[in-house]
């Protein structure tokens, strides 16, 4: 616990909380003064009892008066439940040092109820005399952030407010634009103590902690999944290089809808990246669809405007097509060519949702002849008529070799992690291919793409469609150019 206490303050803490309830054998006194004494930051101590999920499970009386000693060892802060709260804070009123906080929590670790019986939780917690109320929740929807936002703007007195789980994310995040006491963060991966904790480290440098303000606003990425994403890290960086007061994160979203619906403040999700699933069903929350957007009939970039107008654009289209454009020009006794070097060429895209629509729709536009492939062929169809194209399934794409020279476009999840090692096609179906392209990005080196290079054909990685769609939603979404350079050097990096 003291390395950990001396790596917490290292990596930028504030205060450490001592879970005194995870020693396997504990002495309080000599224990609790060595780690109070010898902690180089502010101490919260916390004696988690099994009844409130944590792992003492001996005498209550015990256990309240190891957080007593505490106390009087010179602990910064008490963490005590509410359900025994009353009894804790009449035993110490009298004994209470000056600087000294009592911190009254509440846990549920099945839901999170309504605004008004959370608001209703945190007067029973005021009502115990403490300094600070903490109530912590389970997310079944990342709307369920709001309520305890709500609670942190409003409370009487300071209040720390968490909703775990990957819907929670942003409640531990945006703690400071709401006004919250404090945050938790673990020290490492595997430190985490509740689900949905992530890393000091990524705190600090993923989101820019730090720089989160009342008026800071907030974008992100809608998806399930979504923890996947780079974009977080591309954003967040471009906005501190030139210092605007903006943090991009990672929303889970079951329900797009319900999402804009109850984050509909101007400076919250003031714009949103879209991926899968949501690529097409978002289109319906829209006020306004980009034209190209429209045609595609799907979209991966919203804007609210400052009337609070949702704004909707297709920006993967151009990432990627660009992209694939380049590598032609690239290709061996490539001859330049006036205007794309897509036209006239048989382009074959697996995948007919919202990249599937993205790149056939784009290609077409540059005069490719397209073939669309799905799973489902009426899917397919649907997509190839409305770009004058072909369609067929997936598993008829291996035995499609109408000329040589074609390019493939994968939009399909086959071959993402986990499952890196599947391909959506054969490698001896390659052979008959100039160039492909693989959407997915995790990993960047798919399978798809090593074959492809083992069989002589041009590459074009999914992260160069991320980094040229990010673009242009930057553009977007801050009127600013973007910064290119910056992009490319981050997923080299991380990538």
């Amino acid at each position: 616990m003291l390395i950990q206490m001396r790596r917490a303050n290292e990596i930028g803490a504030d205060m450490v909380e001592i879970r005194l309830d995870y020693l396997r054998t504990f002495n309080p006194t000599p224990h609790l003064q060595t780690l109070i004494s010898q902690s180089p930051l502010p101490t919260i101590v916390t004696y988690r009892p099994t009844w409130e999920g944590g792992k003492y499970e001996g005498d209550e009386t015990k256990r309240q008066d190891v957080l007593r000693l505490a106390m009087e060892l010179g602990a910064d802060y008490i963490d005590v439940e509410l359900q025994v709260a009353d009894d804790f804070n009449r035993s110490i009123c009298e004994k209470k040092p000056h600087n000294f906080k009592v911190i009254v929590s509440s846990h549920n670790f099945h839901n999170t109820p309504s605004a008004e019986a959370i608001g209703n939780l945190v007067a029973r917690i005021q009502a115990t005399g403490c300094d600070i109320a903490k109530i912590v929740t389970t997310a079944s929807d990342i709307t369920d952030c709001a309520h305890i936002f709500q609670i942190m703007v409003h409370s009487q007195i300071p209040t720390i407010g968490i909703v775990m789980g990957e819907r929670g994310l942003i409640s531990r995040l945006l703690s400071p634009k709401f006004g919250g006491y404090l945050t938790y963060g673990a020290l490492e991966e595997d430190a985490i103590s509740a689900p949905g904790q992530i890393t000091v480290k990524n705190m600090l440098e993923l989101y820019n902690f730090r720089l989160i303000k009342a008026d800071t606003k907030v974008y992100g990425i809608i998806g399930k999944p979504v923890g996947h994403s780079k974009s977080p890290l591309l954003f967040n960086a471009a906005f501190k290089s030139v210092g605007l007061n903006s943090v991009y994160m990672h929303f889970l979203v079951d329900d797009v809808e319900k999402f804009f619906n109850t984050y509909s403040s101007p400076d919250f999700a003031s714009g949103c990246s879209c991926t899968i699933p949501h690529k097409e069903v978002a289109l319906k929350c829209m006020d306004e669809v980009d034209p190209i957007a429209k045609k595609i009939g799907a979209i991966n970039n919203i804007v609210r405007r400052p009337d609070g107008k949702l704004i909707a654009f297709n920006t993967d289209y151009i990432g990627a097509i660009t992209a694939i454009e380049d590598g032609l020009r690239g290709l061996d006794g490539a001859v330049p060519v006036v205007g794309s070097p897509l036209s006239g060429k048989m382009f074959v895209v697996l995948g007919a949702g919202g990249a599937g629509k993205s790149l056939a729709y784009g290609a077409a536009q540059k005069g490719a002849r397209v073939v669309v492939a799905n799973r489902t062929f009426e899917r397919a169809k649907e997509l190839a008529e409305k770009v004058g194209g072909k369609a067929m399934t997936l598993s008829e794409v291996e035995s499609f070799h109408p000329e040589e020279g074609m390019v493939l476009a994968n939009t399909t999840s086959v071959g993402m992690k986990p499952n890196i090692d599947q391909t959506p096609i054969p490698k001896h179906a390659l052979v008959h291919y100039c160039l492909v392209f693989d959407a997915i990005y995790t990993p960047k080196d798919t399978k798809l793409l090593r074959d492809a290079k083992e069989t002589g054909a041009a590459i074009v990685y999914g992260t160069e469609m991320l980094i040229r769609q990010g673009f242009e939603q930057y553009k977007n979404f801050t009127a600013l150019p973007a910064p290119e350079d910056l992009f490319r050097q981050l997923m080299e990096k991380h990538a």
